[in-house]
């Protein structure tokens, strides 16, 4: 049985349902449709000096090219400042592109201008990584899931207050979670208040930005068995943004690792896992803990610090803690190349 979802119809007008206030969505079984497609996107920060003229950039986000297909969930891995979460944010627009396009439904959303954008910012939602820093303190909890249906514009006082509840429910917390606010709640329930106001205008796509790394290990599987549950019922895509393989491998189907702002491999979740191709990939995969102690598995340790994003290295990015590097790493920026069907990477010594 094809799972469905609640959309959302409101009439800007007059800020009124209509007859039909939450309309089934049909999520398409097996189909492999793009719901979002990111080419060439580029996220740098200018640097200034002491007199303000800007000198030099940081490139968080450098040339990043993959797309999500519908219903998916698609695994962003990296060390902490490799731009995974710059990405995400970019992608929304929460911080404005250097260069690149995103195609949402067709249309590259980079192109639209904000009250054009606006209109499309209900389908693309977001859950931050700190619960606690995420909510207004000084808001009921009720009036936080409901404000993003306050800004467009969707339904009466009575309609999203009614809405607010539901999805209170969906998330596994109380209906008296409307009254009160954030300070009285543990982390992992502001995690599902988090939720509940990214899901409450009925969204496509999802960016999760490690929600779950500010979380206790009991309740991490609690919140990943709940994105699961809430992705199978509303047909939801999500871009999981990550550090933790343990937890990308159990929820995503697929996976791109990044390095100092370049997607260094894609591929599907087991492909990567069993095959990995690039030299930070399998460096990645092997500091995984083995679930069985007495099975003996060899850590590849990287030496040196990761360099500065201001003044990233020539050639490849990682030749300069890479075991294998030979020359032409230190020359020429490898291509990303689909070494497997669906498998990409970029890397000048990969087979």
């Amino acid at each position: 049985m094809q799972h469905e979802a609640l959309k959302l119809d409101s009439d800007h007008g007059n800020g009124s349902y209509g007859t039909a206030a939450f309309e089934a969505r049909p999520i398409i079984g097996n189909a492999r449709e793009k719901l979002l497609d990111i080419k060439g996107i580029k996220k740098y920060f200018p640097v200034k000096n002491t007199i303000g003229v800007t000198k030099k950039y940081v490139k968080a986000v450098d040339d990043v090219t993959f797309h999500l297909y519908e219903g998916e969930t698609y695994g962003l891995v990296g060390e902490s400042g490799c731009g995974k979460s710059t990405l995400g944010r970019t992608i929304l627009r929460l911080t404005d592109p250097t260069d690149g396009e995103v195609f949402f439904g067709g249309t590259d959303i980079f192109k639209l201008s904000n009250s054009e954008f606006r209109k499309q910012r209900q389908n693309l939602q977001m859950v931050f990584q700190d619960p606690y820093s995420s909510l207004n303190p000084r808001k009921r909890i009720g009036d936080s899931i409901a404000e993003p249906m306050v800004i467009h514009n969707i339904g009466t006082s009575q309609e999203r207050m009614e809405r607010v509840f539901d999805i209170l429910e969906k998330v596994g917390l109380h209906a008296d979670t409307y009254y009160r606010f954030p300070h009285e709640f543990s982390g992992g329930q502001r995690q599902r208040i988090g939720l509940a106001r990214a899901l409450v205008v009925n969204p496509k796509l999802v960016i999760c930005d490690e929600p779950v790394s500010a979380l206790d290990v009991s309740i991490q599987s609690q919140i990943i068995n709940l994105l699961e549950d809430l992705q199978e019922e509303f047909g939801l895509t999500y871009l999981f943004v990550a550090h933790d393989l343990s937890v990308v491998r159990h929820i995503s189907d697929r996976i791109g690792v990044m390095y100092l702002g370049k997607m260094v491999e894609e591929a599907e979740t087991d492909e990567l896992f069993a095959n990995p191709l690039h030299p930070y990939t399998k460096a990645l995969l092997s500091s995984i803990p083995h679930p069985n102690p007495k099975i003996k598995q060899e850590k590849i340790i990287l030496k040196g610090e990761i360099p500065s994003p201001i003044n990233p290295p020539s050639g490849c990015n990682f030749h300069t803690r890479c075991p294998l590097a030979t020359d032409i790493c230190k020359q020429a920026v490898p291509k990303r190349v689909e070494k497997r069907p669906g498998h990409f990477v970029a890397c000048h010594l990969a087979e």
